[in-house]
């Protein structure tokens, strides 16, 4: 298998046909094997019906993964990587906002010698106010805390190498971190304009309250890559600049007692030096309980983050 295409559907029952028919036109379009992963996240308005009978019209390409419940996008991502046999792996609405005819585009690039090829939805269909601007406020955050910079994070049409995206697990809504986790393990990435169309079915299952998620797993995802492996040095290098500090302070308070007669006890500053003292102590403690918790994590029993109820695919 060459080709996997990973595409998480929640309550879209009204574009699922139009999506299979535009997906197989653009594949008919290169000489590729492909398969399409449906994962249907707990969805209550028959798409899993829907689903069963593309499968049962196009049975050489369509598998089927439902889930007992709704677990959200990044949980169905991961369950299609997890079930996917391609060596590409491609990410995929289903609302029809994403351009199937894209992904030819993206393989070429993939071809030149990248390894990630992002798509960046530069002239994008939606409303200004509530989705672009918070969606530009949160690509300018993560590109420059991350050091990953791109245009369009929350672009699910994304094209990765499946050796950069698998050994390690998503939560929250990571998925649109995964670039991130992609340059950590030393991928080549590219940027690429990609098409963009506003939805003509149902409605948003998002709102500005995700972009305090994003925030939040921001933090977590530069934990994750930049000190998970030896938490000791973040832990331990802020407890060790609160010592410093804390020296400085009260090498401060004796120069002024010695030289000043200035009772060191009646300072402010003591109590600051003693504050940062005691924290630099608790902050060194915790790095070497963080420390014990990522040896646990690493060597003890994954287990699964979903559950699913029915998986359908051709065998074979």
């Amino acid at each position: 298998m060459d080709l996997s295409i990973v595409i998480p559907v929640y309550n879209e029952t009204e574009s699922l046909e139009l999506l299979h028919q535009t997906l197989t036109e653009a594949m008919s379009t290169i000489s590729v094997k492909w398969e399409v992963l449906y994962v249907d996240d707990g969805s209550s308005d028959g798409s899993v019906g829907k689903l069963q009978e593309i499968y049962q019209k196009d049975q050489e390409h369509v598998v089927v993964v439902e889930f007992r419940r709704n677990f959200g996008q990044t949980t169905a991502i991961l369950a299609g990587i997890d079930h996917a046999k391609g060596d590409v792996i491609t990410f995929l609405d289903a609302d029809l906002q994403n351009d199937p005819a894209d992904i030819p585009m993206m393989l070429e690039k993939l071809n030149e010698g990248y390894d990630v090829i992002s798509g960046w939805r530069k002239n994008r269909e939606d409303n200004a106010i509530t989705r672009n601007l918070p969606s530009h406020m949160a690509n300018w955050l993560i590109s420059n805390v991350t050091g990953v910079h791109l245009h369009d994070y929350g672009c699910t049409l994304k094209a990765y190498r499946r050796e950069v995206i698998t050994g390690f697990k998503l939560y929250g809504e990571m998925h649109r971190f995964i670039p991130v986790y992609a340059n950590s393990v030393g991928a080549k990435i590219l940027e690429v304009p990609v098409r963009h169309h506003a939805r003509k079915f149902g409605a948003s299952k998002y709102g500005l309250e995700r972009t305090i998620k994003v925030v939040l797993d921001l933090i977590a995802v530069q934990f994750l890559t930049k000190a998970s492996k030896k938490p000791i040095y973040l832990f331990g290098g802020g407890g060790a600049v609160l010592l410093i500090a804390s020296i400085i302070g009260f090498l401060f308070l004796l120069v002024r007692k010695l030289f000043f007669q200035v009772d060191i006890l009646t300072s402010p500053i003591f109590i600051i030096s003693t504050l940062a003292a005691m924290s630099s102590f608790q902050a060194i403690l915790m790095g070497l309980i963080a420390e014990l918790l990522v040896r646990t994590y690493h060597e003890s029993q994954q287990k699964p983050t979903y559950t699913i109820r029915t998986i359908t695919r051709k065998e074979g």
